[in-house]
C-alpha cells in the first residue's frame, strides 16, 4: 500500500531557545546547562527526526511505500497530489485550539483513510474541559475542575490545593513544578502565566494526592485491549519537587543521559485496583469515540479511588527505550517490539476501512 506519514517535526535547538524567552524566567536555568533545546515547550509536542524516522521504518519493514508530509500549510496539496491509500497520522499541528484536528479534517475532506481518531474526537480530546464534561455525562470519574483566563478572588469550587494547567496543551507543556498552587495568590501567578505565554484560559483541577498511572489501550469497537499499566513513581523525584511529573521532570531530570527510577512496568497494584483502572480506561475510549490506539493518565485520591486526568489519542512514541516513552514501554511489556506497535495501529485502521492490504 502507498502510506503517508504525517507528522511535524521539532525546531532546533537554536529556534526553540529564542522562541522560549518569555517563558524563560519560569525554568531553572541551573537545569538545561546540558539541554538548552529542552529550554521551551513550544516544540514539546512535536516529534524529532529519530522517531519520525522510526515510524516510516517500521511502515516500510511491514512492505509499504512510505510517503513523508509534513502537516504544514503546504500538507493539503501534498496529500492531494500524492492520494494514498491510508496515512498514518501523527502530526500534532500548530496554531490554535484545534490544531491537532487539522490533518484528519483534510483526510476525511480528502476521502483518505487514516489512523486514529477524527477530528471531533480529537478536538474534544485537545479540550481538556470539554472532554471532562463528556466523562461527567457517562459516569466516568475525573477531578473537578473550573475555567479561569482572569484573576479569582476566591477558589469557592476547589479547596486547596489545587492544579493549574493549560486548557489547549499537551506533552505537559505549561506544566510546571508551580503548577500546585496553595494559595489565591499563587492560583492567580499560575493563571496570568498560562496567559501571558499560551494565549489560553487555565483548567482549575481538585488535586489528587494518590498514586498516579498511565494507561495505552488499542483496538476498536469490543475489541479494545488495555496494554500493561504503568505506576508514575513519584517518589523518584528531587525532594523539594512537589509530586506530579512537571515538565521540568519530564525533559531535564527523565531523560535518555539521566533516566529516572520513575516507571514501573507492569504496576504493582491490587487486581481490584487494576480492574477499577482498565475499566474507566475503557470506558473512556468508548464515550469519546476514540479509534485505534490512545493514552490515558489515571491518578488515584487518598482513598484509592482512581480518576481520568488527561487523554491522548495521539500518544507519543519515542523509539529509544532509554526515553522512557511510556506507550512503546507497555507495548514492550506485552511482547510487542516498535516495529509491531506501529504495524498494528496501521492495520487496525486498514481493518476498520474494510481495505486490502496489498502491498
Amino acid at each position: 500500500m502507498k502510506v503517508g506519514l504525517t507528522y511535524n517535526i521539532k525546531k532546533t535547538s537554536e529556534v526553540a531557545v529564542a522562541d522560549s524567552l518569555r517563558e524563560k524566567k519560569y525554568i531553572d536555568e541551573n537545569l538545561i546547562s546540558n539541554y538548552s533545546s529542552r529550554l521551551s515547550d513550544v516544540y514539546a509536542e512535536w516529534d524529532d527526526e529519530e522517531t519520525v524516522s522510526a515510524v516510516e521504518n517500521a511502515i516500510s519493514l511491514a512492505g509499504h511505500h512510505v510517503i513523508r508530509i509534513e502537516a504544514d500549510e503546504d500538507a493539503f496539496g501534498m496529500l492531494r497530489e500524492h492520494r494514498p491509500d491510508i496515512v498514518f497520522n501523527m502530526a500534532e499541528g500548530s496554531g490554535g485550539a484545534s490544531r491537532e484536528s487539522y490533518i484528519p479534517a483534510i483526510l476525511e475532506m480528502l476521502n483518505i483513510p487514516y489512523t486514529a481518531s477524527d477530528p471531533i474526537t480529537i478536538g474534544n480530546c485537545h479540550d481538556k474541559s470539554r472532554c471532562k464534561e463528556i466523562l461527567s455525562y457517562y459516569g466516568i470519574p475525573t477531578p473537578s475542575f473550573f475555567i479561569s483566563d482572569s484573576s479569582v478572588n476566591g477558589c469557592n469550587k476547589l479547596k486547596f490545593p489545587v492544579f493549574v494547567k493549560p486548557l489547549h496543551e499537551g506533552s505537559s507543556k505549561g506544566i510546571y513544578n508551580s503548577s500546585l498552587v496553595h494559595s489565591r495568590e499563587e492560583l492567580n501567578a499560575e493563571i496570568t502565566r498560562i496567559r501571558e505565554n499560551y494565549s489560553q484560559p487555565s483548567i482549575i483541577e481538585e488535586y489528587l494526592d494518590g498514586r498516579e498511572f498511565t494507561v495505552a489501550l488499542l483496538g476498536n469497537g469490543d475489541n479494545v485491549k488495555v496494554l500493561p499499566i504503568i505506576e508514575i513513581n513519584l517518589d523518584s523525584l528531587p525532594q523539594d519537587f512537589p509530586k506530579i511529573y512537571s515538565y521540568e521532570v519530564k525533559w531535564f531530570f527523565d531523560t535518555r543521559e539521566n533516566k529516572l527510577d520513575i516507571f514501573r512496568c507492569p504496576a504493582d497494584i491490587s487486581e481490584n485496583l487494576r480492574s477499577q483502572i482498565e475499566e474507566i480506561c475503557i470506558k473512556s475510549y468508548k464515550a469519546l469515540r476514540i479509534r485505534d490506539w490512545a493514552r490515558m493518565d489515571v491518578r488515584c485520591d487518598r482513598r484509592g479511588k482512581p480518576y481520568i486526568i488527561e487523554i491522548n489519542p495521539l500518544p507519543g512514541i519515542l523509539p529509544d527505550p532509554d526515553d522512557n516513552s511510556c506507550f512503546p514501554k507497555a507495548a514492550r511489556e506485552a511482547g510487542m517490539d516498535y516495529n509491531t506497535l506501529i504495524q498494528t495501529v496501521l492495520n487496525l485502521a486498514i481493518q476498520r476501512y474494510g481495505l486490502n492490504n496489498a502491498r
